[in-house]
């Protein structure tokens, strides 16, 4: 089956986004005011079916320059386990306004052999915090 993925706000299915979040261990406490909110103040991304419409969604802040934060990484039921929470993830890295960033960063509690097979490694003694760091300090 094909997939695509459209930055879009229009296209995206709030309804199914607002349920899946709310179903979460991360979103639980979200009302669909702040679901709306988180919505409006990040770039967002929908992973869709011809079939099925969207399957998925994730989003991203950033500064493009020094900072990218990536959130909400979902897939709906019953579309998990098909590798495109990875096809997700990939097309948010090889964004150029991502690819750019000196750090990348995300929180997880169970994702974290998904995120490592992008390079992304613990922070300290986190549980959850990962990060690429692509930065390039003087050493002086």
């Amino acid at each position: 089956m094909e997939y695509s993925i459209s930055s879009d706000k229009n296209k995206l299915d709030f309804d199914a986004i607002h349920s899946a979040i709310k179903a979460s261990y991360w979103g639980a406490y979200r009302s669909r005011e702040l679901t709306r909110t988180t919505i409006e103040n990040s770039v967002c991304f929908g992973i869709y079916s011809e079939l099925h419409g969207q399957v998925g969604f994730a989003r991203l802040i950033t500064d493009k320059v020094v900072f990218a934060y990536i959130m909400d990484v979902i897939i709906f039921e019953p579309f998990q386990g098909q590798g495109l929470g990875k096809k997700l993830v990939r097309h948010i890295l090889e964004l150029p306004e991502v690819k750019q960033v000196q750090t990348v960063a995300l929180k997880t509690r169970d994702a974290h052999g998904l995120y490592e097979a992008f390079g992304f490694q613990k922070v300290g003694n986190s549980e959850m915090w990962m990060a690429m760091d692509h930065a390039k300090y003087d050493s002086k």
